[in-house]
């Protein structure tokens, strides 16, 4: 068990540095982490986030099509749309709307 707390603190950490007003999803996190195949438990690391003691903007994940896959892990189903649109992001139906525009790669973004 400790070996996936290690792994969801690595995503918690990569979820931390994405830039307001941008996205990114599950498999690139996974990516990144060198777990490609490991995009579900990056959602899972999603899940638990709103438990952890310093914030994580779990809004800002979403599916490898821009949907907001992850929004009835927030309090109401509308908060994950009003914190990304409070931050700039358009959302219609559920998906990003130009969300190669607002997607944020950390396999090119950050350093491995």
């Amino acid at each position: 068990m400790s070996h996936d707390k290690d792994f969801f603190e690595m995503v918690y950490q990569v979820v931390r540095l994405i830039p307001k007003g941008r996205v990114t999803s599950y498999g690139a996190i996974a990516k990144y982490l060198g777990a490609a195949r490991s995009s579900r438990m990056v959602g899972w690391a999603m899940n638990a986030s709103h438990s952890q003691k310093e914030y994580v903007p779990a809004h800002r994940v979403v599916n490898r099509k821009g949907l907001l896959t992850g929004k009835h892990h927030f309090k109401t189903p509308f908060e994950m749309q009003e914190l990304l649109e409070s931050e700039g992001v358009l959302v219609k139906d559920n998906k990003i709307i130009h969300f190669e525009k607002y997607f944020w790669d950390p396999n090119k973004e950050l350093e491995l």
